[in-house]
């Protein structure tokens, strides 16, 4: 009655090909104009060299512009850290010194 549709691939081959049902296949329209009346057409054919992407040219004024900006970065960074660093060792020293006073506080209380 409803059977799924699950891709088979017989061999270990990496490739999944999947499982066609022939009274559902699409035959691919030929020519420019389309075959079934519906309004999709082909693209035209475009040489390969317009389809990549252009190269990024660095001159050497931005090449030092972008080492600049990730030195600066580092730097930046590098400074957050450093300053959370210290604010957790002043916390946790802080914490110390008050553990230490509230238990010389209630020892002298008790020995009295």
């Amino acid at each position: 009655m409803i059977r799924p549709k699950i891709p088979v691939n017989p061999l270990p081959t990496g490739l999944v090909t999947p499982l066609v049902d022939p009274a559902t296949t699409v035959e691919p329209h030929q020519g420019t104009a389309p075959v079934c009346g519906c309004p999709q057409t082909h693209a035209p054919d475009q040489s390969a060299s317009r389809m990549q992407l252009p190269a990024v040219r660095l001159t050497p004024a931005s090449l030092v512009a972008v080492v600049a900006g990730g030195a600066g970065l580092v730097l930046v960074v590098g400074a957050v850290l450093v300053s959370m660093l210290l604010a957790v060792a002043i916390t946790g020293a802080s914490v110390a010194v008050c553990a230490v006073v509230l238990r010389s506080l209630l020892n002298s209380r008790h020995h009295r």
